[in-house]
């Protein structure tokens, strides 16, 4: 429990400290932000700079367009930036339809269409890392590159038996206590304030599957994947798993970093994911 705590400590500061430091309010900024209607919901995305289109996932409930504030000004010097919110993150409505990572699949791809026509590099973190994976299987031939950070794919059981019961069992309260005033932050930016308690019922189910993505489907992406993990974020043994399954990946291991590594290791991140995505 102390770690999960420690967690979501550490991933709060870090986006604090991005916000405090950047002069963009990447997440909230007008003059890059778009919605569109995607079925059930409006999907809320920003777009900059120009040039090949690279898709950025955020992480799920503390997670957001923010967590890259260290990475888009920098992508979006060479690339074409499309950061999108994940439904009920942010400035993106709840929807009504069940929550699933194939859904925030569905919903990313929604939003590629109605941006570009090219095939895109995909850089996802954790959540965004699992539907990353899902968009890869289901639309091969729109996804150029896959940068999957600190995701598994095996469900549930890739949790320990604690995350598991910390994860499964949060409420608001417990939440608000844990990272007191961030929720309210967080809430100012929804359509749909009123709608949280539904939102994160939604997400935990999400949360509990048995499988986010099987490995029979995993094993039919032919596009390159680099997968990156802290080597305190849990087991590596899975993101290994993830590697050796694929017949085009690279692996790295970020030394001395847990789960929120573009927040502890912002530019060794970048030195990392920059030359990927950069070779033709």
């Amino acid at each position: 429990m102390r770690y999960i705590l420690f967690w979501l400590f550490l991933h709060v500061a870090g986006i604090t400290k991005s916000q405090s430091v950047g002069k963009i309010p990447y997440g909230s900024n007008p003059q890059a932000g778009r919605y569109l209607q995607v079925d059930d919901a409006k999907i809320y995305y920003e777009v900059y700079g120009q040039g090949r289109p690279v898709v950025l996932l955020h992480g799920g409930l503390l997670g957001y367009i923010d967590e890259y504030s260290d990475l888009i000004p920098r992508l979006s010097k060479e690339f074409q930036v499309i950061a999108v919110a994940t439904r009920g993150h942010g400035k993106s409505e709840v929807g009504t339809k069940p929550y699933s990572y194939r859904l925030f699949a569905e919903d990313a791809h929604a939003v590629i269409r109605a941006v570009t026509q090219d095939s895109v590099i995909v850089v996802g973190f954790s959540d965004g890392a699992i539907a990353s994976y899902i968009l890869a299987v289901e639309h091969p031939e729109r996804v150029r590159k896959n940068v999957a950070i600190g995701g598994g794919v095996l469900g549930i059981g890739d949790y320990t038996d604690e995350q598991r019961d910390f994860w499964l069992r949060l409420t608001d309260e417990k939440l608000d206590k844990a990272v007191p005033g961030f929720m309210e932050q967080r809430k100012k930016l929804m359509p749909q304030p009123q709608q949280w308690s539904r939102f994160l019922s939604e997400l935990q189910k999400a949360w509990g599957q048995s499988t986010y993505l099987d490995k029979a489907a995993l094993k039919t992406i032919k596009c390159p994947v680099l997968i990156a993990a802290g080597d305190r974020d849990g087991s590596t043994q899975r993101f290994l798993d993830i590697y050796k399954s694929l017949s085009n990946a690279q692996l790295a291991i970020i030394p001395g970093s847990g789960h929120v590594v573009l927040n502890t290791k912002p530019q060794l991140m970048y030195d990392i994911i920059h030359p990927f995505i950069h070779q033709k």
